[in-house]
């Protein structure tokens, strides 16, 4: 049975008809159950806008099965992810996880349903991610490392059940064990900051603690070194998305094979590509032209 599809949706009807026609380009789409997750409006202002994704969805066909989620009130994306993917990972022992502004290439399903059932036995394996934005031709075509991306990604009831949501104890236990430059790839990105800034409460974001969670557990994530998945959310359209297309990735479209990586040992090349990565998108002079050149274009994005 192929892993069931998690789809959460808001209030960007467009693209989710660009994710759901690009999904649909993919031969197992016909054969996979599809679960929609629609969250109601925060405010009136969005009112609107969740009508028309409501609408759409209520008429997605293509995939084995269709199931609509309506929430009825505003759950905000960390405690619908949450939810959704406990729900299904414990009835189905696996899933596929999608947000609206994502785009698949035609071999993202394949290349997900081969990962989690070639690692399905693996203790050390976690996490599947199929979005790279590094764009290094030193990556592998996949590859093990000890952090987890959000765009569009799968796991297995085995390692879901390690989630932690309280920030403050993986903060803990991070300080503890003296783990945060490395969390935070040799100093090169803030992750640390970002769950300090979660149980602060200035984001509410599900997936520092999901990758702060897998990363004390020293359970490693598979890697694509070739994206079957372009993030579209920088347009200003999303919750924690700005403008500036940084993350932007070119879709691979071609089957990208998944074979057992031997030993199951985190590959520090691919680490070391991720930390030049960010010291090159990340430091102060970058942040600095990146703003500059955004507001002489006139996108005032975050």
């Amino acid at each position: 049975m192929l892993a069931p599809i998690l789809l959460f949706v808001y209030n960007r009807p467009a693209h989710t008809r660009r994710l759901i026609e690009s999904l649909k380009a993919n031969a197992e789409a016909s054969e996979s159950m599809l679960f929609i997750y629609s969250d109601y409006a925060r405010n009136e202002t969005d009112m609107p806008e969740v009508g028309k994704v409501r609408r759409y969805v209520r008429h997605i066909n293509g995939f084995k099965s269709v199931c609509l989620i309506e929430r009825a009130e505003n759950w905000g994306l960390a405690r619908n992810i949450i939810d959704g993917v406990t729900a299904q990972v414990n009835a189905y022992g696996r899933v596929i996880v999608l947000e609206d502004d994502l785009v698949v290439a035609p071999h993202f399903l394949r290349f997900m349903n081969d990962a989690l059932d070639v690692y399905q036995d693996e203790e050390r394996v976690g996490h599947i991610q199929a979005c790279d934005f590094t764009k290094d031709p030193t990556l592998p075509d996949t590859f093990l490392i000890k952090w987890t991306g959000s765009w569009g990604w799968g796991t297995w009831a085995r390692a879901w059940k390690r989630f932690n949501p309280n920030g403050k104890e993986l903060l803990a236990q991070i300080e503890e064990r003296g783990l945060a430059r490395t969390f935070d790839f040799n100093g090169r990105y803030p992750f640390t900051r970002m769950l300090r800034r979660q149980i602060e409460g200035k984001n509410n974001s599900w997936a520092i603690r999901w990758n702060a969670s897998l990363f004390l557990a020293d359970i490693l994530s598979l890697n694509a070194g070739k994206s079957l998945v372009q993030n579209t959310g920088f347009d200003g359209s999303g919750t924690n998305c700005g403008g500036g297309g940084l993350y932007a990735s070119d879709l691979f479209m071609e089957r990208l094979p998944v074979k057992p990586i031997s030993p199951v040992t985190e590959n520090l090349e691919a680490r070391r590509a991720y930390a030049r990565y960010y010291a090159r998108t990340n430091s102060f002079f970058a942040k600095a032209v990146r703003r500059i050149k955004r507001t002489l274009r006139g996108d005032f994005g975050a």
